[in-house]
């Protein structure tokens, strides 16, 4: 079905789910989960290894149908299309929520909550639950939180971005309007581009410079487009899995049960496949033929001083009510 026709379907299309059922007659519970990233990125892998294992759990009465690469719907109707119930699931960068969500932002302040253990920790942390109430008052449900990266690359095709004086003037991709602070603190110019046209944005001239995770650099090929990267534990990036909580409500407990252990073995998964695939990537982007920096403690400090503090006021400013409260708790994770 056409992805605009299906978000056209009325709500009751999400709203409940047949029970599970041992006879073969039965017709199987469906969870359509829509994303962006490619089929190669390492979390539509970890999505695709989910929907199997929800499958394997439930000897086929649970079916998970992962729609990758915005088949289903584009990342700015996601959200919309999970709160009305056109479809049952998808997921969101946690930055992705942008002003809607300020306090999802907070992972994402330059050099803040980059540690490997602290990601490894956090879907199991209070900071995790504190979220998930907020994500609670969009008419979303939030089910699952899958770590996607600590290593972020900047990349461009006139020359490599290594020191804080070089983004002077470049016109750079902007990811919020909270993160793009730490951009403009630099002198770059920051234009705010979903992930999927950032490539194009690239080659056409539009952008100069690109950000990303470094694993999606090779999945979305930025080596066609740019000769220079700079590796940099810049921020952490979590991928958020939400449900419509009416047609969650209206499971059979057997169902749900299966899906949430999925989920968390998922969890526990994509850490791993992370830190694996993006060592392999640096690699791969080197082969492919980019000049690539990895950062130097140095490198580091240099622009943690110009670029934390303007984007750590700014999410102060953006969400005064819970936003010192939920950096205290992803200190203590």
């Amino acid at each position: 079905m056409h992805r605009r026709h299906l978000l056209a379907l009325p709500l009751a299309a999400g709203v409940s789910a047949p029970a599970i059922r041992t006879a073969a007659a039965q017709a199987a519970t469906v969870m359509r989960l829509s994303h962006q990233y490619p089929p190669s990125h390492h979390i539509a892998q970890v999505l695709v290894a989910f929907a199997a294992e929800v499958k394997a759990r439930s000897n086929g009465a649970v079916d998970v149908q992962v729609f990758p690469a915005e088949q289903l719907a584009r990342v700015a109707e996601n959200f919309p299309g999970v709160a009305r119930g056109a479809f049952e699931a998808a997921v969101a960068t946690n930055f992705t929520w942008g002003n809607t969500i300020p306090e999802m932002s907070a992972q994402t302040i330059p050099f803040f909550f980059t540690g490997l253990e602290q990601n490894r920790r956090f879907p199991k942390s209070e900071a995790r639950r504190f979220l998930d109430g907020i994500t609670a008052r969009r008419a979303v449900r939030s089910v699952a939180w899958l770590f996607t990266t600590n290593s972020a690359i900047f990349t461009s095709g006139r020359k490599a971005l290594v020191n804080p004086e070089d983004f002077r003037g470049v016109k750079i991709r902007g990811i919020n309007t909270l993160i793009d602070q730490s951009l403009t603190a630099v002198g770059a110019a920051p234009a705010a581009t979903p992930a999927p046209e950032v490539v194009g944005a690239l080659q056409s001239g539009i952008l100069d410079a690109g950000l990303t995770d470094v694993s999606a650099a090779v999945s979305r090929r930025f080596y066609e487009v740019q000769k220079y990267g700079t590796v940099s534990p810049f921020f952490s990036v979590s991928t958020q899995v939400y449900v419509n909580p009416r047609w969650w409500d209206g499971l059979r407990p057997e169902a749900r049960s299966v899906i949430e252990a999925a989920l968390a073995k998922a969890e526990e998964e994509a850490v791993d496949v992370t830190v694996r695939t993006a060592e392999a990537a640096v690699g791969e982007l080197r082969e492919k033929g980019m000049a690539i920096t990895v950062q130097t403690p140095e490198q580091v400090a240099a622009w943690r001083d110009v670029m934390q503090k303007p984007v750590m006021d700014a999410f102060l400013r953006q969400a005064p009510e819970n936003g010192p409260r939920l950096l205290d708790l992803l200190r203590a994770v």
